[in-house]
């Protein structure tokens, strides 16, 4: 893969999980369980219902908690410094920093949390998608595991 290949690769990455936030924010929950493979995990902790295993099981997760958390973008994953590096063809690895913000009006503190995601990526069928996400919280209660080992 020459250099070129390689940046439109990780821009790809990049465009996933940027989706992740706008489907999941926005409510919009079978865009958002349409980003990860058939057999994919989310490791969210004990907080957050502990493992999530395959798309039907992440699919009712994320519905619960889109409905739990208000209206449309009552709720605001930002998610910053994308770290992706490429593995091969067809996988992928990312870290981003997440900052979960609350934009409800009479909130008194809009942070909810900090953290920091950690993906693997496959690619199937050219499209890039989320294999297993894990959140290592940093605030407020500490959860962190550090890089995924690859």
């Amino acid at each position: 893969m020459n250099a070129l290949e390689e940046l439109a690769e990780i821009e790809a990455v990049k465009n996933l999980r940027i989706q992740y936030s706008h489907y999941f924010d926005g409510k919009q929950i079978d865009a958002l369980a349409d980003l990860f493979t058939e057999d994919a995990i989310c490791e969210f902790g004990p907080g957050y219902g502990g493992n999530w295993v395959g798309k039907a099981q992440i699919r009712a997760n994320f519905a619960q908690y889109a409905e739990a958390e208000g209206p449309p973008y009552g709720v605001m994953h930002a998610v910053t410094n994308p770290l992706i590096r490429l593995i091969d063809e067809t996988t992928a690895h990312g870290r981003w920093y997440l900052l979960d913000l609350r934009t409800t009006e009479g909130v008194e503190n809009p942070l909810i949390l900090f953290g920091i995601y950690d993906d693997l990526y496959h690619k199937v069928d050219g499209r890039w998608l989320i294999h297993r996400t894990r959140i290592d919280f940093l605030w407020p209660k500490r959860e962190y595991h550090g890089p995924r080992e690859l």
